[in-house]
C-alpha cells in the first residue's frame, strides 16, 4: 500500500484548556498529510487550481483514540484509499512517538469547476491525476 507520513509540530495555540489538542487541529494535520502525498506523486492543489479545478471536501470523519499533548511529536500517515473517477477518499493515521494511534479518520473529494463549483470528472478533466490515483489507490 502505497502511503505516506509527515512529521507533525505541536504548537501550544493548538492545545485547548485540558491541554491537549484541540480536535478540529487534527482536521488540519490531515490537509498536511493529504497535501504530502499529492505531492509526492507530482502535483499540488496550485497547478489544479491554475488549470480551472477545485477539490472539495465533501465529507470528512475523525475517531478519537487518544490525545495528543503540546511537546510530543506525532506524524500523520496518509494513503488514497478509494478511487472511482469522480470521488476520491484519503484515509489517515495520526500516530505518536510510541507508534500508538491517536486518531484516524477520513475526508472525500471530488473536483469542481473552479467558476462555477460545478462538478467535474477528475477523470475526463485532469488525466495525470487520474493516472496515478489508479496506480496509489488501495481499493
Amino acid at each position: 500500500m502505497y502511503s505516506v507520513e509527515k512529521d507533525i509540530q505541536v504548537r501550544y495555540a493548538e492545545t485547548d484548556q485540558m491541554g491537549v489538542v484541540y480536535h478540529a487541529n487534527y482536521l488540519i494535520w490531515f490537509e498536511l498529510g493529504r497535501t504530502q502525498l499529492i505531492e509526492s506523486i507530482g502535483f499540488t492543489y496550485a497547478s489544479m487550481e491554475e488549470e480551472g479545478f477545485l477539490s472539495p471536501v465533501i465529507d470528512i470523519q475523525a475517531t478519537y483514540k487518544k490525545p495528543v499533548r503540546y511537546g510530543e511529536k506525532p506524524r500523520v500517515r496518509t494513503w488514497l484509499e478509494k478511487y472511482d473517477g469522480l470521488r476520491v477518499t484519503y484515509f489517515y493515521e495520526i500516530l505518536n512517538e510510541h507508534d500508538e494511534l491517536c486518531v484516524s479518520g477520513y475526508s472525500v473529494h471530488i473536483a469542481v469547476l473552479k467558476d462555477s463549483f460545478r462538478p467535474v470528472s477528475i477523470k475526463k478533466h485532469l488525466p495525470k491525476w487520474h493516472r496515478e490515483y489508479e496506480k496509489i489507490k488501495r481499493n
